[in-house]
């Protein structure tokens, strides 16, 4: 359970990272660039990859002003990742407002996705300590969503994909950059290999646990508490934890399910599938494994200080047990 002094000082970080981006100097002009970022920015987000960051760097005692910057680096990467997996997923709705793509237009959405990973680079610029590794390593990281991202593209057509392939695309496609929000905090600090290799796995896990409560959330959870539109994944036929899960319990009767959920208009589709998955065990079985990936996560808290370490296992329980 958080403790009043770990709510408050998360809640303390998220409005210093808004301050931040707020502060971001961003032009006026061209308007159909900087128009969607600012929109794009303002949205209310989690704010995880940044105060992820924070929480590590501060263990390590890494610069304050180092960790702001980084830590709004990977909240740009974060939410260049947004705007242009909203267009792919076909979802309308974001951070509780309308998508960037819904609002202007797809080209625009591109454009504005494009900046925003831009200003990621110019905020890592302003990093004092360690740049050079820190610039280095956060690209990787970067490639590294975007080959996650393609996997999940493949998987869209793919028939015979199955749990471990959809573990893979995930610990890349979402893991990759918690990763990258913890080891930046160690990299900034100038910890050894050891500790950042870490670091790095125990944000990779907290990803890959965040990454199956969002598959199981869409179905279970609503589009107010959420901040998003809801259904995509059922609308696109998109491959989730729930239904490989299924798949593999019993191929032949979830192609039966699969296949009336189709006759189904949206809504009727998400209680019918509540209901299977409810009583079939697999949502049970999902959580399982979101389960698995925190406990994995905090085997990894072994290099962190002694006085530290129980902040950063309240933010992976904090990862497991979300609502939104």
């Amino acid at each position: 359970m958080d403790t009043p002094d770990f709510t408050d000082h998360i809640d303390f970080l998220r409005k210093e990272t808004d301050k931040a981006l707020k502060r971001l100097p961003l032009p006026q002009n061209p308007s159909t660039l900087y128009d969607p970022i600012t929109y794009a920015l303002k949205g209310e987000g989690k704010r995880l990859r940044p105060i992820l960051t924070h929480l590590v760097g501060r263990a390590f005692q890494a610069d304050p002003e180092d960790l702001m910057n980084a830590g709004i680096a990977v909240e740009l990467l974060h939410n260049f990742t947004l705007v242009h997996d909203d267009i792919m997923d076909a979802d309308d709705t974001r951070h509780g407002q309308d998508s960037v793509h819904i609002k202007w237009n797809e080209s625009t959405a591109i454009l504005a996705g494009d900046g925003i990973i831009v200003l990621a680079q110019l905020a890592l610029n302003r990093v004092h300590h360690q740049t050079f590794q820190a610039i280095k390593f956060f690209n990787k990281a970067a490639l590294t969503v975007c080959e996650g991202q393609a996997m999940d593209l493949d998987f869209a057509s793919g028939t015979k994909i199955g749990i471990m392939d959809y573990l893979n695309m995930i610990e890349k496609k979402t893991g990759s950059l918690l990763g990258c929000s913890a080891e930046l905090g160690g990299i900034l600090a100038n910890q050894n290999e050891n500790i950042c290799s870490h670091l790095h796995t125990f944000g990779c896990e907290l990803g890959k646990a965040f990454q199956i409560q969002d598959d199981i959330l869409e179905i279970f959870s609503n589009p107010e508490s959420m901040g998003k539109s809801l259904g995509s994944d059922v609308l696109t036929d998109k491959q989730t934890v729930l239904s490989l899960l299924a798949k593999k319990d019993n191929s032949a009767e979830w192609d039966k399910i699969s296949k009336e959920a189709k006759e189904l208009n949206i809504h009727d589709r998400l209680t019918f599938l509540r209901t299977y998955y409810e009583k079939s065990g697999i949502r049970l079985k999902a959580s399982l494994l979101a389960e698995t990936a925190i406990e994995e996560a905090r085997r990894c808290l072994k290099v962190i200080p002694e006085m530290h370490k129980a902040e950063l296992e309240q933010f992976a329980l904090m990862i497991l047990n979300r609502e939104k």
